[in-house]
């Protein structure tokens, strides 16, 4: 008869989950001899706990099935928290299993011994169990992947005492099939037709599962057929984008831009969305980003289907046989001149960028061109930092790259977050990834730079003590030769040729690559003249952040 850690392992793979990303210690050890049990299940080990959670993050958010991971103690949990966070603010699903002391060892209060559900609950707040048992593991097991895998998705704690993994006597369990999600409401879709039969200005804030084709495609009948805004999240899980698919408008980043693309909006209408509030809180500036005049409608939320909530809207507003705008095939010509910028890179991913590939977004202020020099690139998918806890891009594109192994990935990052999780470069070569990683090196938080000013810190008020904490100058990291140190071929770009020519050869030479790109800080290198195709129009804006940004981003 199985033991507790094969049952599991059953369990997992005849629901569908045969990824698992592992950093396991001693207490995980049954689970780890378990994997030679089952061969339908892939390993995947990570040096890092939040590589194996951003890499979990990752694979979920495009095979749309969760994977597992396997985190030792309460420690192990607690340096994979940032990329749980992510997914999280992501609603993308996890099947998260913590090992833990043996039952009767809690007692001790041996020197690893911790509070593993109370940290938990941070990122899993809808599902945190300890099991108690052998005989309960795998239907505790069963009911993590329901709650895991089941709209919205979300992180599923499982919490594994070494004892209950080892005991003899292990069942599977069997997992139901998911239910279908239901569509809007009658009183929703009457209630989102008559606002945009008002007269007014209409927008659709499209988040989650309504950024894939079918939802765009819906929402772009409507806007073609009653006039009404696409709009986005800023920071989406995943959104399909490219030539032949809708154009959608992201919310700006900067509060005061996003109240520029808001103010004349009468109705909001929220789509598996949430309506916007600025990332942080700024001295008399607002939080809540609505414009007080607008009404906010809520069509769909993120339990229900949005693909057909949006289908059964055009078909209310008669939209359902309109033929919607699509992005037309156009890319960037190639880069030119000698000085490399992060433009300038951004261009070349335009120039180049394969047809299928996934861009996984975490270059900051580097990546503010990409989304203008991609959006009549073949056709991609985009993803990016949900949660805002930086060191999600290089992990998310090993999942990524295990979810969807035919696909070229396109992992872009700053310098600063690439420390946070750089281990992911071992797991890359070590899995023989087809991942392009470009680092911007800039060697500063520039984005921090912003935030500085933004919160009110007077600039003749900011110090070398200060400034010192967002330089990153002294020592600059030399990243391609941390990539060849652990088995990715890496290069260090300093010219714009140097450059794309390293980018097209690693977009078409199989397994991993790295580029480093040593570039400017970017907001000194845009110009001003560039912004409102970037970020809005500056018309409007309050008059210190309008002096900001033309101080920073004019030549």
């Amino acid at each position: 008869m199985p033991n507790g850690a094969q049952a599991l392992m059953k369990t997992l793979v005849d629901a569908g989950i045969d990824v698992c990303f592992t950093n396991p210690g001693t207490s995980e050890m049954h689970f780890v001899a378990a994997l030679d049990s089952e061969p339908k299940m892939r390993a995947v080990l990570a040096l890092f706990e939040g590589v194996a959670t951003g890499a979990a993050d990752g694979y979920a958010r495009m095979a749309d099935k969760p994977a597992a991971t396997l985190l030792h103690l309460g420690c192990g949990l607690g340096n994979g928290l940032a990329n749980l966070h992510n997914a999280r603010k992501g609603k993308v699903p996890v099947v998260n299993i913590v090992g833990d002391h043996a039952t009767y060892h809690t007692r001790f209060d041996a020197q690893l011994q911790s509070d593993i559900e109370t940290v938990a609950r941070n990122v899993s707040p809808g599902f945190v169990r300890t099991s108690q048992s052998t005989a309960a593991l795998s239907r505790d097991a069963a009911d993590a992947i329901v709650a895991a895998r089941g709209l919205p998705g979300q992180v599923a704690t499982l919490i594994l005492p070494a004892d209950v993994s080892w005991g003899e006597g292990g069942v599977p369990a069997v997992v139901p099939p998911m239910p279908q999600p239901p569509v809007a409401d009658d009183a929703a879709v009457q209630a989102v037709a008559q606002a945009v039969r008002s007269g007014g200005k209409v927008a659709l804030l499209l988040g989650g599962r309504a950024l894939r084709e079918p939802s765009l495609l819906a929402a772009a009948q409507i806007a073609a057929h009653s006039g009404v805004k696409l709009l986005a999240e800023t920071f989406p899980t995943r959104l399909e984008r490219g030539a032949g698919l809708p154009v959608v408008e992201r919310i700006a980043y900067l509060a005061e831009l996003a109240g520029v693309q808001l103010k004349d909006v009468d109705h909001l209408v929220l789509v598996d969305a949430k309506a916007p509030v600025s990332f942080f809180a700024y001295p008399d500036k607002k939080s809540y980003l609505v414009p007080d005049r607008c009404t906010v409608h809520a069509l769909s939320s993120p339990e229900q289907d949005a693909a057909g909530s949006l289908q059964k809207l055009a078909r209310a507003l008669g939209a359902d046989a309109a033929v919607p705008a699509l992005a037309p095939a156009s890319r960037p010509g190639r880069p030119r001149g000698r000085k490399l910028t992060s433009e300038k890179a951004c261009k070349a991913i335009g120039h180049l960028l394969p047809a299928n590939a996934i861009v996984v977004d975490e270059a900051i202020t580097s990546g503010l061109m990409l989304s203008k020099f991609t959006a009549g690139a073949p056709r991609h998918d985009l993803i990016t930092l949900t949660g805002g806890a930086i060191g999600q891009g290089l992990p998310s594109a090993v999942g990524a790259a295990i979810a969807c192994p035919d696909r070229p990935v396109l992992a872009l990052a700053g310098d600063g977050s690439s420390m946070y999780t750089v281990q992911a470069l071992w797991t890359m070569a070590r899995e023989k990834l087809n991942v392009t990683t470009v680092i911007f090196n800039n060697a500063a938080y520039a984005v921090l730079n912003i935030e500085l000013e933004r919160v009110g810190a007077e600039e003749s008020a900011v110090g070398a003590k200060a400034r010192s904490q967002l330089d990153l100058a002294g020592p600059v990291i030399h990243f391609a030769d941390l990539g060849r140190s652990m088995g990715v071929p890496s290069v260090r770009a300093h010219t714009t040729e140097e450059f794309v020519q390293a980018l097209e050869h690693a977009l078409t030479t199989p397994g991993p690559h790295l580029i480093e790109a040593m570039v400017p800080p970017s907001l000194s290198g845009l110009k001003l003249k560039m912004l409102p195709k970037i970020l809005g129009s500056l018309d409007g804006l309050p008059q210190p952040v309008a002096r900001f940004l033309k101080r920073k981003i004019a030549p």
